[in-house]
């Protein structure tokens, strides 16, 4: 019998026998009848003990190679089928141990989907300007190029070689905090502050743009409304937000920012008078390498993504809608 390999049953076996001997030695001794009787007693125990050892150890046996089957090939347990009581524990314990491995498998399976189509998006994306900036420098090797049209393939190169820089350290941000190796400073954060700071970069596209921009607090109170977070980080969400704004928002459009303070949260609005959102778009826009309908060819769409990582890494909120009078609206929360 397999059972009789296990040490553990080997040593339960012999001191059985060794206890028997004893018993049937002390039983003959006295009277033979008692030895008999004894002999008999002992075998059967042996027996019935064994017999529901051995039902045990093949329960056990069953549940292992049903565990394997389900490590290699996902096939579920049937748990209740283990109900005796001194497995009960064991049982609970597995089913724990499978419902944790299921999630995690389900988990990296996910992980592995969503790095494959990230890996996808960001080789597009970058492989688009590289072969613009490719093609541009083919024509810069040109002998009979004008001063005018040499000028304006070296502005387009600029711009494509800029636009891959953001793009990669974009990546290189979202990937840090995908991995938590950046610690957000808790530190106070002037919100009109803030806001001019962050504008600073698109003050002159605006103006080549013709477009306004308008910051105004609607806080009750006459202090500077302020909330507990990362200065730059907060900065770098904000200026994604007006940048979107910015590339979607018509030429002589104007922008409009405004913020106030309670007990509960700042909050800062953004909006601008362009065409806003589709509604197809809107359960989308936070996703990464997500491109609306109304998106610009330049928009690589994880500008927005990396705004809402960065706000709720500070215990805010992020949310767009479409404003009643047309144009998109973004809401930022950071709560005390």
């Amino acid at each position: 019998m397999k059972m009789l390999r296990n040490p553990e049953i080997q040593k339960s076996l012999l001191c059985h026998l060794i206890l028997t001997a004893i018993a049937l030695s002390l039983g003959f001794f006295y009277d033979f009848t008692t030895g008999v009787i004894l002999l008999l007693f002992s075998a059967l125990y042996i027996a019935v003990h064994y017999f529901f050892t051995g039902m045990r150890y093949r329960k056990l046996r069953n549940l292992s190679q049903e565990l394997d089957e389900m490590l290699h090939s996902n096939t579920p347990i049937q748990f209740e089928k283990y109900r005796e009581g001194e497995l009960s524990i064991l049982e609970s314990e597995l089913s724990k141990m499978t419902l944790r491995l299921r999630e995690q498998a389900l988990a990296l399976t996910n992980e592995k989907k969503l790095l494959a189509d990230s890996m996808a998006d960001i080789s597009h994306q970058i492989r688009s300007p590289l072969t613009s900036s490719n093609l541009i420098i083919t024509l810069l090797r040109g002998q009979n190029l004008s001063v005018s049209r040499r000028q304006q393939l070296t502005q387009e190169l600029s711009q494509l070689l800029s636009r891959i820089d953001w793009l990669v350290e974009s990546l290189l941000k979202i990937s840090k905090m995908d991995a938590g190796t950046i610690l957000f400073k808790h530190e106070p954060v002037s919100v009109p502050q803030l806001i001019q700071h962050a504008a600073e970069p698109l003050l002159i596209p605006m103006e080549l743009r013709e477009q306004t921009l308008a910051i105004d607090s609607s806080s009750p109170s006459s202090a500077t409304p302020q909330f507990l977070g990362d200065y730059s980080w907060s900065m770098e969400a904000i200026l994604n937000i007006l940048k979107n704004c910015m590339e979607h928002t018509p030429a002589g459009g104007s922008i409009h920012v405004s913020f106030s303070q309670n007990a509960i949260f700042t909050e800062i609005i953004i909006e601008d008078n362009g065409p806003g959102f589709d509604a197809e778009d809107l359960p989308h826009l936070f996703e990464r390498f997500y491109k609306g309908k109304n998106a610009s060819e330049q928009s690589v769409g994880i500008g927005l993504a990396l705004a809402r990582m960065i706000v709720t890494r500070q215990n805010g909120t992020l949310k767009a809608e479409n404003r009643s009078e047309g144009g998109a609206r973004f809401i930022l929360k950071f709560y005390t």
